[in-house]
């Protein structure tokens, strides 16, 4: 089982203990309880609506656009978020923190079961860590980005968990996706096309 190379405590553990504190949940709080590795988690916890194949009327795009501004931030190199104020304050609610987080927790769960440090050295290097995250970027707004999220999720989860097999997983299944989209798309600008 995959567990926090400091603490010894699974990631999910981690989660919960934040979850049942008397902290405020905002993304503000993220960086002081999760430190370096504040981005992956942030992006995770974000990613995670969106990556299921609901209607979300929209939310998910909100989601999204906030991802692209933190994997924006890691691509400049900060090493730790900087979102307006506005958004660093607002509290994630009760849907996310009392639905939403518990039952991401139980999913990330059943990946440290199986998951490991493999190739921990790879995210320990600032640039390669940089590249993971703009990875994990879905193309935003869509509206067929289930599979690029279920992707930028499994790659956020192989950051914080150091596992190289998560991290290809969710590179297979977030370029799959993306391929997807991008066919998708082409066909529907042909069919346009013939039409005119």
């Amino acid at each position: 089982m995959a567990t926090d190379t400091e603490t010894g405590e699974p990631f999910s553990d981690q989660l919960e203990r934040w979850l049942r504190s008397d902290e405020t949940k905002t993304l503000g709080a993220l960086s002081d309880v999760f430190a370096e590795k504040s981005f992956a988690v942030a992006i995770l916890l974000l990613m995670f609506l969106p990556a299921l194949p609901l209607p979300t009327g929209g939310i998910s795009h909100v989601f999204e656009a906030i991802t692209v501004v933190l994997a924006g931030e890691m691509l400049l190199g900060r090493r730790t978020i900087w979102l307006p104020e506005r958004w660093q304050r607002r509290e994630l609610g009760p849907t996310t923190t009392g639905k939403a987080i518990p039952s991401m927790s139980r999913w990330i769960r059943r990946v440290e079961r199986f998951s490991r440090p493999r190739g921990a050295w790879l995210f320990e290097q600032g640039s390669m860590l940089r590249l993971l995250v703009a990875a994990a970027i879905a193309p935003p707004f869509s509206g067929l980005d289930t599979l690029p999220s279920i992707g930028a999720v499994a790659i956020a989860l192989a950051i914080i968990l150091e596992d190289v097999v998560v991290l290809a997983l969710g590179v297979v299944i977030g370029t799959g996706g993306v391929i997807l989209i991008l066919t998708i798309g082409a066909a529907i600008v042909r069919i346009f096309g013939n039409l005119l």
